[in-house]
């Protein structure tokens, strides 16, 4: 049996995927995508322009003409921006429609106190048609929001926030290992001589000394008090 063909949608997704696995940090041309296309993902080099100008119209991919060629390129904190406008828009639709809704209801209500039995009945029909078709939107907009909100997640990593938030974290770690072992673990005679490095390369310094002085490492680190647990995280 031959191979099944990738649909338009998994032609999508791949062509998305060979842009975000792969780092180039001025982007493609079409020509090399029509290249990686067959090679990376196997799709056919014919579709690959016609899926690009998808990707782009959709905003998933960049392009930019810089000088005579075309130029183009996407990153995973992009689509998840683009998520995140998407997500905004349903959930304002999402609020429209539960008004929308109440008011239906209310006008209901209304109805049923103020109209005579007979009156009132043949009212209802429309206003349940009317009730029910919103309740209909209302359960899509309510699915759509879900599946945004998943996919959001997704791509939650690739937040530059939260990418910093850890960047700073892993910083202020660095930092306060490094006190801990200026205070904890070097002896009082070489602590001023760690101060003036700012706890800069320990293996370094030791380096310079043994070829200034032609005595053993092991020598300098008994001169300095330096266990021999120290271990340089700098």
């Amino acid at each position: 049996m031959a191979p099944r063909g990738l649909s338009a949608e998994e032609k999508r997704v791949k062509l998305l995927e060979i842009f975000h696995e792969t780092v180039n940090t001025i982007g493609y041309q079409l020509k090399e995508l029509e290249k990686l296309g067959p090679k990376m993902k196997g799709i056919v080099s014919q579709s690959v322009k016609e899926v690009l100008q998808g990707l782009v119209d959709d905003g998933l991919v960049q392009a930019e003409k810089i000088g005579s060629s075309n130029f183009f390129w996407s990153f995973p904190s992009q689509r998840g921006a683009m998520m995140q406008n998407r997500l905004n828009t349903v959930k304002e639709s999402q609020a429209a429609q539960r008004a929308q809704l109440a008011e239906i209801r209310a006008a209901i209500e209304a109805e049923k106190a103020a109209r005579p039995d007979s009156v009132r009945l043949f009212s209802l029909f429309s206003d349940v048609a009317e009730r029910n078709a919103a309740l209909t939107k209302l359960a899509v907009a309510n699915n759509e929001l879900a599946a945004l909100e998943s996919e959001l997640a997704a791509y939650g990593a690739c937040d530059p926030a939260k990418v910093e938030e850890k960047k700073r974290a892993v910083t202020l770690a660095k930092e306060a290992a490094v006190r801990w072992t200026g205070e904890r673990r070097f002896g009082a005679r070489n602590r001023a001589m760690l101060t003036c490095f700012n706890g800069d390369n320990y293996i370094l310094l030791l380096s310079y000394f043994t070829r200034q002085s032609c005595v053993e490492p092991a020598e300098i680190k008994k001169y300095l008090g330096v266990d021999d647990e120290y271990e340089d995280i700098c």
